[in-house]
């Protein structure tokens, strides 16, 4: 076994920058160093030649050192004292020393390997992660206009719905990113993205709003857990130099989401006759299949992620020193085979490893049951979930996850608010219009009359209609006031927003219609029978208002793509904090715009300028809160930071909603207050362009 001796030998290692020498020992296993102390240092990349004298130890081609090395150092290592005799403080600060040099060796080490194919291959396959987190944000807002027909929602259950998946996707942030600190960033990033993927289908089926509420919120924190994953997982394969700006060309794939739901809701919700119904209880309309749909870079993201290693840098924090070795080297060799340079060999032999001091307890197989065995695992695993958890609130790093908390939760309070705010007032500005080319009848007698085509939009007073059928028609907002019915016949109607107000209704048949009591408001109705009512909700009228809808959320994804090229191309020039700061402050400029939305195509245009301007603060503030943890801490406190910012957006939507046709005072002061005094703490924080990915 040619890795079995590299344990042995944890506390030796080197750096190739001669900036680090005061941490090298005299054995030179970094054997990509400026200058070589001996001759036949020089010599030893020589492969063929050799007579078997001479023969070089094939090992030292593989990176391991050699078996003599290794004993000759551990004649001359002292006795060292038993991890189990000394003082947990003591251990922690062996580690604390250890993570730091392993931060500078592994940077050293990232930069040899090059920035190349391997990292463009997983930018695509995380993209697609990221990606599906965008989708599950617009889901249920296009699906809502068809669902609540479908399902006869009310007001509070469309409301609890567009909530749910926020509240799903703040608990899968937190759970999820504290699990990847433990068990690995692939490993929860496929539990997250097959939570996703199998509810977001099965939600596509259920036909019960309950259980299509359980499937969207399970879905929500399947993907609520990406998120966190995704930005660890990326950053531990750049450089320094390379880090800032490509997560933030990878934040680009959360509008490309948005993009993407768009255009399927416009290309597929409005076909109402794309899918099927099986007798009167089961139905598969048309947005069934744009929920189908939307799963699909899911599961994309999740078969590439099959072909993808593991985070080195995790698995060196865990002490597995030969697969992070084995990983970087195929790093390293995929990217100089892309580059044309497949003669380059992989100069690291040995890579620094953290003191290990996790009081993991591992039962043996006969030891208990199986289900006692497990439970002690999951215990112990969430038990240190939540030790991290507490860490980044610890002195060190208490100032930074407040100001982080503060930054994240203004900027989702305002954002999110108004990305639902926007939309409500178009909508309301719409029904405005709508309302204002009412048709207004009075006084009109119509007797032994026919009606078989739709009224819309009609308000008809004191009317006297006799003997009269309505006969396979519909109705959309129409109200009839103080009017009489006398020996009608209503047969196969259709109704929407439609009701009777004050009315006598006499000797008059209701024959397959969805006239149901709470449509006749104070009405007498004598003599009169209903037969063979229709049941359950039916999608009965085309919403030409939804197109629009549609378009909005398409303007408004696609507005963020000028602010993600500009934060790409300026992340690491202008630094972190000054383009968080800057973004949100021209965001809360843009906010006092607002006032001046007084029409449907000011309130689109003011939203374009909005997420475009406080994009590049969202880009910022993932790199910056990737760069301020240590490794086995990051993913915990991106999760926290983000389930706060889940929080914000479920407070943002519920509170600028309900100010949609009373005031746009109270929000557009709210989501600006938010911005200035967000962007001012942002300012406070540290500045990590510079720093390595401890």
């Amino acid at each position: 076994d040619r890795y079995r001796n590299t344990n042995q030998v944890s506390d030796d290692y080197t750096y190739q920058d001669s900036n680090y020498e005061r941490y090298a020992p005299n054995d030179s296993y970094y054997r990509g160093g400026h200058e070589s102390t001996h001759e036949e240092d020089d010599q030893s990349d020589v492969t063929e030649g050799h007579d078997e004298d001479d023969e070089v130890y094939e090992g030292e081609y593989q990176g391991i050192p050699h078996p003599d090395d290794i004993k000759e150092k551990q004649k001359k290592r002292g006795p060292a004292m038993d991890d189990d005799y000394r003082d947990r403080a003591d251990l922690m600060a062996e580690r604390m020393e250890d993570e730091e040099q392993l931060a500078h060796q592994y940077e050293n080490i990232i930069e040899e390997c090059g920035h190349g194919r391997f990292q463009w291959t997983l930018f695509f396959v995380l993209g697609l992660a990221l990606m599906a987190d965008g989708v599950e944000i617009f889901v249920v807002g296009f699906v809502l206009p068809s669902a609540e027909k479908e399902m006869c929602l009310t007001s509070s259950n469309k409301g609890m719905l567009g909530l749910i998946v926020y509240l799903g996707m703040m608990v899968g942030a937190v759970m999820l990113g504290g699990l990847a600190d433990k068990l690995g960033r692939k490993k929860c990033l496929i539990i997250s993205l097959s939570i996703n993927a199998a509810f977001a289908f099965l939600s596509s089926f259920v036909q019960e709003y309950g259980f299509f509420l359980f499937c969207r919120l399970i879905s929500g924190l399947g993907i609520g857990g990406a998120l966190p994953i995704v930005f660890a997982y990326f950053s531990e394969f750049l450089s320094r130099e390379k880090r800032g700006e490509h997560l933030s060309w990878l934040c680009m794939f959360w509008m490309i989401g948005g993009i993407f739901a768009s255009a399927m809701a416009w290309s597929i919700i409005p076909h109402y006759g794309w899918g099927f119904s099986m007798g009167t209880k089961y139905h598969f309309h048309s947005w069934r299949v744009f929920v189908l749909v939307c799963a699909l870079p899911c599961i994309a993201s999740l078969v590439a992620l099959k072909f993808m290693p593991e985070s080195p840098r995790f698995l060196l924090e865990i002490g597995k020193h030969d697969e992070a070795w084995m990983i970087l080297k195929q790093v390293h060799d995929t990217n100089m085979r892309a580059k044309g340079e497949p003669e380059r060999v992989f100069t690291v032999s040995y890579i620094k490893t953290p003191k290990q001091v996790d009081e993991f307890i591992e039962i043996q197989s006969s030891t208990g049951t199986w289900y006692q065995r497990w439970l002690v695992r999951i215990t112990t695993t969430f038990k240190q979930v939540w030790d991290n958890v507490l860490y980044c609130l610890t002195a060190q790093y208490r100032m930074n996850t407040l100001m982080l908390a503060v930054v994240w939760f203004t900027m989702a309070l305002s954002y999110y608010g108004l990305i639902v705010w926007f939309p409500d007032m178009i909508r309301y500005f719409q029904e405005e219009a709508y309302e204002s080319r009412v048709k207004i009848f009075n006084e009109e007698e119509v007797s032994h009359f026919t009606f078989n085509f739709t009224l819309e939009n009609q308000i008809h007073r004191n009317g006297q209609y006799r003997n009269d059928k309505f006969v396979d028609m519909k109705f959309k907002e129409v109200r009839f006031e103080h009017s009489l019915f006398e020996d009608c016949y209503f047969e196969d109607v259709t109704s929407s927003e439609t009701f009777f107000e004050n009315c006598t209704i006499i000797s008059t048949l209701f024959y397959d219609t969805d006239l149901y009591e709470h449509k006749f408001i104070n009405c007498r109705l004598i003599n009169c029978t209903f037969l063979h009512q229709k049941e359950g909700c039916h999608l009965d009228f085309e919403e030409e208002n939804d197109f629009l809808i549609y378009l909005v959320s398409f303007l408004g994804s696609l507005s963020v793509l000028p602010g993600n090229i500009i934060s790409a191309l300026l992340m690491d020039k202008i630094g972190r904090i000054k383009m968080i700061g800057g973004s949100m402050l021209i965001s809360a400029v843009c906010c006092f715009f607002l006032f001046f939305g007084n029409s449907e195509s000011a309130m689109i245009g003011w939203q374009c300028l909005f997420c475009g301007a406080s994009i590049a603060g969202w880009n910022a503030l993932d790199v910056i809160t990737v760069e301020l943890y240590p490794t086995d801490k990051r993913a915990t406190a991106f999760g926290i930071l983000n389930g706060l910012c889940k929080f914000g957006a479920i407070l943002g939507n519920s509170i600028f909603a309900s100010f949609v046709g009373i005031t746009k005072v109270v929000p557009i002061l709210l989501a600006s207050s938010a911005l200035i005094g967000g962007g001012l703490v942002a300012l406070r924080l540290p500045e990590t362009r510079e720093q390595v990915l401890m």
